[in-house]
């Protein structure tokens, strides 16, 4: 069964309540803006950080998923949040949910997904 809607749905659900939560009292004495980036041709999405902070210019990855085969592959996760714990909550299996940003050995005990 392809869930490539339900997933997109998922993520971009996840990543706007991100954008709400981290933009909000977080970024109001900075330059920053948290931008939320979606390509559902490609099946991309990321959460960005971009601005001024103290004279220097930032622009980071916080967050970015990819839709591979049906599944969610977390490419990254620069905060200390748990976003596959989220995106089960959301419906999400957790045998279709990769830990992209691991090695394939590593991601065979991780509880997740290997591929």
């Amino acid at each position: 069964m392809d869930n490539t809607l339900t997933y997109q749905q998922c993520i971009t659900a996840l990543l706007a309540e991100y954008q709400a939560y981290l933009g909000g009292a977080n970024l109001q004495q900075t330059d920053e803006r948290l931008k939320v980036i979606i390509d559902t041709e490609h099946h991309h999405y990321q959460l960005l950080i971009v601005g001024w902070k103290a004279g220097k210019y930032r622009f980071k990855v916080l967050f970015h998923l990819d839709i591979i085969a049906n599944k969610i592959w977390i490419q990254q996760n620069d905060t200390e949040f748990s976003i596959a714990d989220e995106l089960m909550e959301k419906g999400v299996l957790q045998q279709d949910i990769v830990l992209g940003f691991l090695s394939e050995r590593d991601r065979a005990y991780s509880g997740f997904a290997s591929t």
